[in-house]
């Protein structure tokens, strides 16, 4: 530990001697030559990057050189100035020309700008291009300040997770194109569906805690806003190869015609990604498609984008005990049975198959420098399945007929089974902004219908009992509607103060139908009607200084697994978010001081259901305070190190649970799977032009599985490393560059677990009349030191 906060709080040194530098200063205006702030500016080809502040101003200290300042806002890029600095320099920018694009409408309804008072991190296309090598986007956010990821596989790709301020993936919202992606009955968001989506990201902006209103399930611990591949006004093309250790493979192209006739662009993305996961048999073979087509003019923006993936991976969510981690850590349990001859096997076929297709149609309208309209359209289409080989199943729960051979009533049987779910998502999403210099409004409206079938077949069976085939031994339905109203407004009272309010109301129906998984009816009828309100306030101290305090309330509906545990009350949560923004010169960072209290909050028991599921429990009374920082600070032209810690206590108030047969008052206890310390670093160096260096760190403290402080249910800290590799080669025939990439992760080689479960049960068959609570935990160790190289070709 002392290791780690040395580490941490080294990175914020920044005494280091500069050669000699010139001053090149500039400032960002709009069309009324008001100042405006928050917009980056970059230097092209280098980590170099700061804010304008308040005033609209930037400052650099650079060698004599050219370079190419970038100016992007809200973590798009807008435009370029070449500067040949041979003496100090001062240049104008007017907003006019890095304004807000027609894609950015897309988003504009579910984000926030860089001043508002909500605490957020943007990407850009070209930080997530630095580590994508054809692993997930959880691993890729791994270092935003308070985010903990794994994966099931142990290489992260196939079924990667991620947690934010200890809040799992069905809390966090996520919208693509400002339409929800989370599963509408299980809230969760599944990766693994869309393959290399990484690939098709114009930037992405993760907001935590409650954030500001969204569209789809509430934000209970983050949202993550994605936008996808913007109109490129050039033709460009690319292939990328990537190779690593476990036979991981990745192979994509794009392309994108540019602007034809200046109004129309066609682009399109195919990729196909292979892994032999760490784990045993823990394969992943997935491939995914992005195509768009876009007609754009001055005001007007059509998009129509269809994309998709296609998922066959290996079961590894089974996880392994604490004995079988000490001796055989990439031991997989997923398949096993027993062949007549009594001989161990595996079932090569124990496989998650999956396919999920997005269909969107969005019209973007600019109808003056004031008003601005969106409307998108979704259709989303999921079908797949997960296969399973059963031993000695009981032919009633199949509804087979007992067979009678040589006298002998046969009523069990080895089979495979597989359990579908078959499902339609439908989407309107209607949204108008109106801006002047002092009010930015946006106000609308959201509709879903979706509709999923649940049901099962046996696809084989030793003994079919007068089965018929494709017969469904159990068929369930869920439907749900959920229509949003919402209106946000961001007002400019002065020079140093800025207001902001935000209203949403949030009005869902949910009825499902027939058996689950286990054959039991699921009658659900039920109606929520929320609102969610939200307010905040932002404070100019002075250049570079800035204050915000906001005030956010959150609701949230049950999950379908929630209503088959007998759990139908709704969640709630009050956010309060205290931050400090410093920008100056070499540095920038980001402070925040948050309080969550939850009535009813849904926290995972550790437990897992018999597809891996997670099982929840309501909590009562609980809350989550904490401090997270980051930076950016520039230590010279060459050397920029980007820090985070997350800080936090996460408890249930007085929490109340069984033990050896009573219920028994435990006290504050910690919540399940939210680590008190969340730490992360990046160094990066840049010792020439076209060549960058990153050494990259993330530390996790130990955290408990279940929601009892039991020894049993933790998950000791772990602390790992990677280093990042990149280079460029510029100017040669046939391309416009070559990328080369190297990924080392873990090059420390260090055996750790990011994740696991935990269970508990009542035994009263070992001393009968007494009933002894037993508990028992697996885990999900993770990959040791392995790397993943790769190369672009950019036409």
């Amino acid at each position: 530990m002392k290791h780690v906060i040395f580490y941490i709080a080294i990175v914020f040194y920044s005494g280091q001697m500069i050669a000699q530098e010139f001053q090149l200063s500039g400032m960002v205006t709009d069309q009324n030559d008001q100042p405006v702030p928050g917009v980056t500016v970059s230097i092209k080809g280098t980590t170099t990057a700061i804010q304008t502040d308040a005033e609209g101003k930037f400052n650099f200290y650079l060698e004599k050189e050219t370079y190419t300042l970038l100016f992007s806002y809200q973590g798009t890029e807008r435009a370029e100035r070449i500067i040949d600095l041979i003496q100090d320099n001062s240049i104008n920018v007017q907003l006019e020309e890095i304004l807000e694009k027609l894609d950015e409408v897309l988003v504009k309804s579910v984000r926030v700008d860089a001043d508002s008072p909500i605490t957020h991190s943007n990407l850009s296309k070209e930080e997530l291009a630095e580590r994508n090598l054809g692993q997930d986007i959880p691993i890729l956010l791994n270092y935003l300040p308070g985010v903990v990821t794994t994966t099931d596989a142990g290489t992260g790709i196939g079924y990667t997770y991620i947690r934010v301020r200890g809040s799992d993936a069905s809390r966090v919202n996520v919208t693509l194109n400002g339409i929800p992606f989370n599963d509408a009955e299980s809230q969760g968001t599944f990766w693994v569906n869309l393959p290399d989506f990484a690939s098709s990201i114009e930037n992405l902006q993760l907001q935590r805690g409650v954030g500001t209103s969204t569209n789809g399930s509430g934000a209970f611990g983050a949202s993550l806003n994605l936008l996808t591949d913007a109109v490129s006004e050039v033709a460009n093309a690319e292939i990328s190869n990537s190779f690593g250790s476990f036979g991981t493979r990745r192979h994509n192209v794009k392309f994108s015609t540019g602007l034809i006739n200046e109004n129309i662009e066609i682009a399109g993305r195919l990729s196909a990604i292979a892994s032999d996961g760490y784990i045993d048999r823990a394969s992943s073979d997935l491939k995914s498609y992005f195509l768009q087509g876009s007609f754009v003019d001055d005001n007007t923006l059509i998009k129509a984008v269809a994309f998709g993936g296609h998922e066959i991976t290996y079961q590894s969510w089974f996880g392994i005990d604490q004995a079988t981690l000490d001796t055989d850590r990439t031991f997989n349990p997923a398949g096993l049975y027993t062949d007549e001859n009594g001989n161990t096997r595996f079932y090569d076929n124990e496989v998650d198959n999956y396919k999920q297709d997005h269909y969107q149609l969005h019209w973007n309208q600019r109808y003056s420098n004031h008003w601005s309209t969106n409307l998108g359209l979704n259709y989303t289409y999921g079908r797949g399945f997960f296969e399973q080989y059963k031993e000695d199943e009981d032919f009633a729960f199949y509804d087979f007929t007992p067979i009678v051979i040589g006298g002998e009533t046969i009523n069990t049987t080895d089979l495979i089974r597989r359990r579908w779910l078959d499902n339609d998502f439908y989407v309107v999403n209607a949204s108008a902004n109106y801006k002047n210099n002092n009010w930015d409004v946006d106000f609308g409206a959201f509709y879903s219908h979706y509709d999923g079938d649940h049901f099962g077949e046996v696809i084989w069976a030793q003994n079919a009992g007068g089965s018929e085939i494709r017969d469904n031994y159990y068929f369930g339905n869920g439907t749900k509607n959920e229509f949003t109203i919402f209106g946000k407004t961001t007002y400019r009272i002065d020079d140093k103060w800025t207001a902001f309010v935000d209203l949403q109301g949030r009005f869902v129906d949910y009825e499902t139908s027939g058996l689950t998984s286990d054959r039991v009816s699921l009658e659900v009828d039920e109606t929520y009607e929320f609102f969610n309100p939200k307010l905040g306030a932002t404070y100019q101290i002075n250049e570079g200084n800035q204050l915000y305090v906001s005030y956010a309330r959150a609701n949230r509906e049950p999950r379908r697994s929630d209503f088959e545990n007998g759990i139908n009350t709704a969640e709630r949560l009050n956010d309060i978010e205290l931050g400090w923004r410093f920008s100056k010169n070499k540095t920038i960072v980001n402070t925040n001081i948050y309080y969550m209290w939850y009535k009813d909050q849904l926290v995972l028991t550790g437990a897992l259901d018999d597809v891996g599921a997670p099982i929840r429990a309501t909590s009562g009374e609980s809350f989550r305070l904490g401090i997270e920082i980051d930076a950016n600070i520039r230590l010279s032209d060459k050397f920029v190190v980007k820090p985070n810690v997350a800080l936090s206590a996460n408890k249930n108030k007085d929490f109340v649970t069984s033990r050896d047969g009573s219920l028994v008052n435990l006290g504050n206890t910690n919540i399940s799977y939210s680590p008190n310390i969340v730490a992360g670093n990046m160094f990066i160096y840049q010792p020439i032009k076209n060549l960058q260096l990153g050494f990259l760190s993330k530390f996790v403290g130990e955290q408990y599985m279940g929601n009892i402080d039991s020894e049993t249910s933790k998950l000791d800290s772990f602390f790992i490393n990677d280093v990042n590799i990149i280079y460029e080669i510029n100017n040669i025939p046939v391309f416009k560059s070559i990328v080369l990439t190297g990924l080392v992760n873990n090059v420390f080689d260090e055996e750790y677990v990011s994740n696991g479960y935990f269970f508990t049960f009542d035994d009263d068959f070992s001393n009968p009349g007494t009933v002894t609570t037993v508990e028992g935990a697996g885990f999900y160790p993770q990959a040791g030191i392995n790397f993943l190289l790769g190369a672009t070709l950019k036409f």
